[in-house]
């Protein structure tokens, strides 16, 4: 009995070495191979996109200064105008009838003023001969002075009648490109009432947000005598496509918005086919030169606990997770600042199943090409 034990403990053991042996060749079998990359210090130029908010150099609402029914609308939405052209046409008679009015109170004023003329020629002859009193003088001079200040006040009131005569021709303030028109004509207008806005669109302002450290950036070098010169950027459409003129950065906002830290650089593109409109969007895509530089893809980092980490692989093919610290994240890519150095190996892509230990076939990628690789991706 003791001897069948005995061989069925062989044969058990046996079979376990087997399954073992087999298990340890399954287990090298599927050894994944991944494309691993060598870090190196490189000089590299990167792109930086910001969200833009595009404006027409001017852009103003027109709005009737006075009341009055809409006779005539001399133009259409998106027309493009001249300084002085009529727009707008509204109803003048009632108007005219005030410019009549006070030309009539003209007239009447300047008759006093005649009348009071003779008077006082009359009165004078009189006090030279001594034949009225010379207090009836200075009272003949008192009505000239009021026909003279009669004269005045109807002048003031037919300039005002005029004034009010000339705002019923709505015309362009300048050159530039009607929107949209909500009155029909017959409408009752509004003192106030908006109908339309005009845009010169020569030129487009392109707001865009950048951060407080960008922002320090830029002005530096703008205040270093040996790179104080207009930076230039490009456009990106709301289809991704490129503008095909460059803008230059002119001016900053003097206060960061609270919630966001960020404050707004304002840069001026040429538009001389018109095709940016007012309140369009786009990209603003600056470029930026780093020298010396240790990259890493975006894709080779995963984040845990708002740390940074890449798998970095050993001479033995065996993958570690490693924490770096980036100064910098640009486009694709961060700018190690401390953590890695050129020369390690990092797992490029596939992070996702790898755990500490694993042993991997490495699949050389040189890190040079990984920025022609993402320029001709975008």
């Amino acid at each position: 009995m003791q001897f069948y034990s005995s061989i069925v403990a062989l044969f058990i053991s046996t079979l376990l070495t087997a399954c073992s042996a087999k298990s340890e060749k399954k287990q090298e079998a599927v050894v994944p191979t991944l494309p691993v990359i060598q870090l190196t210090k490189q000089d590299a130029t990167l792109d930086h996109d910001y969200a833009s908010n595009l404006e027409a150099i001017q852009n103003v609402e027109v709005r009737a200064r006075v009341a009055g029914y809409l006779d005539k609308i001399a133009v259409d939405e998106g027309q493009p105008v001249h300084k002085g052209q009529l727009l707008f046409q509204l109803n003048s008679t009632e108007y005219q009838v005030e410019v009549d009015r006070a030309q009539s109170s003209l007239e009447s004023a300047m008759a006093e003023k005649q009348s009071a003329e003779v008077e006082m020629g009359r009165v004078k002859l009189l006090v030279d001969k001594n034949v009225i009193s010379p207090s009836e003088l200075k009272l003949s001079k008192a009505k000239m002075e009021t026909a003279n200040a009669a004269i005045n006040g109807a002048k003031a009131a037919l300039n005002k009648a005029r004034f009010h005569i000339s705002l019923t021709s709505i015309r362009a303030p300048f050159d530039g490109v009607i929107n949209r028109i909500p009155f029909k004509r017959g409408s009752l207008i509004e003192e106030g009432a908006l109908l339309t806005s005009i845009s010169d669109l020569r030129q487009m302002y392109a707001y865009f947000n950048v951060s407080e450290k960008e922002y320090l950036s830029f002005v530096k070098k703008r205040l270093d005598p040996e790179k104080a010169t207009v930076r230039e950027v490009d456009l990106l459409l709301a289809d991704d496509s490129l503008y095909p003129y460059k803008g230059k950065i002119e001016t900053t906002e003097t206060e960061f918005e609270d919630n966001s830290g960020t404050i707004a650089f304002r840069a001026t593109f040429p538009n001389p086919k018109r095709l940016l409109r007012h309140g369009a969007t786009g990209k603003i895509r600056l470029t930026t030169d780093v020298d010396d530089a240790v990259l890493v893809p975006q894709k080779a980092v995963f984040e845990v606990q708002d740390k940074n980490f890449v798998y970095v692989v050993d001479t033995n093919n065996k993958v570690s997770s490693r924490n770096f610290i980036p100064s910098s994240r640009v486009d694709q890519f961060y700018i190690v600042q401390s953590g890695l150095k050129p020369g390690e190996r990092i797992v490029f892509e596939g992070i996702q199943s790898l755990k500490d230990g694993m042993r991997i076939v490495p699949k050389p990628l040189p890190a040079k090409s990984l920025l022609a690789l993402y320029a001709s991706a975008r």
